[in-house]
């Protein structure tokens, strides 16, 4: 796993071998989804919302490319830990560690965000929900984007702002924007 691009590109990240509840975002997609993100949107000085963080992958991936205020969530005591300390061993400062279940945050989160990503488990009952609660929370500044990494099975078309989607064969970011009315 690396850092693709931007001040820590080509970091290499080393997770820890047993991961049970985590599927990190492979480095093809995630390539893939910043080549057409880098072109649409501008991520010096951003709010970002990283849900189900997993390894900080994507993250790493924003601070690198210039997000000022990162917020990553993850629940799980070992990820929580390698975030924390693969953010440190890369001096990353601006980033806030919320070790709690993310429809728990999402409940009392009243933060605006220009950017939220979550990449949840692909078995995950509830992942439909995820774009409803933070539109109708919104969540979202105006002209905010939100990407749903999911698998085929899930068709977000018909949600609430929906704009897109990128298909890297097993894995498709849904991208939902906030644009005013």
């Amino acid at each position: 796993m690396r850092i693709i691009a931007g001040d820590l590109g080509g970091r290499k990240i080393h997770p820890p071998a047993k991961m049970p509840y985590t599927r990190p975002t492979t480095d093809v997609a995630k390539e893939g989804l910043f080549n057409v993100l880098q072109h649409r949107i501008s991520f010096d000085g951003i709010k970002t919302l990283d849900l189900f963080g997993g390894t900080g992958s994507i993250s790493y991936e924003l601070a690198s490319r210039g997000a000022a205020d990162l917020t990553i969530v993850e629940k799980d005591n070992a990820m929580f830990a390698f975030i924390k300390k693969t953010a440190a061993f890369l001096k990353i400062e601006n980033m806030k560690f919320v070790k709690m279940d993310v429809f728990k945050y999402l409940e009392t989160c009243s933060i605006a965000y220009d950017f939220i990503f979550a990449g949840p488990p692909y078995a995950l009952a509830t992942i439909d929900e995820l774009p409803r609660i933070i539109i109708e929370k919104q969540l979202l500044k105006e002209n905010g984007w939100f990407v749903l990494e999911h698998t085929p099975r899930n068709d977000y078309k018909p949600f609430e702002k929906y704009s897109f989607e990128k298909n890297y064969g097993t894995t498709i970011f849904s991208v939902f924007i906030n644009r005013p009315v």
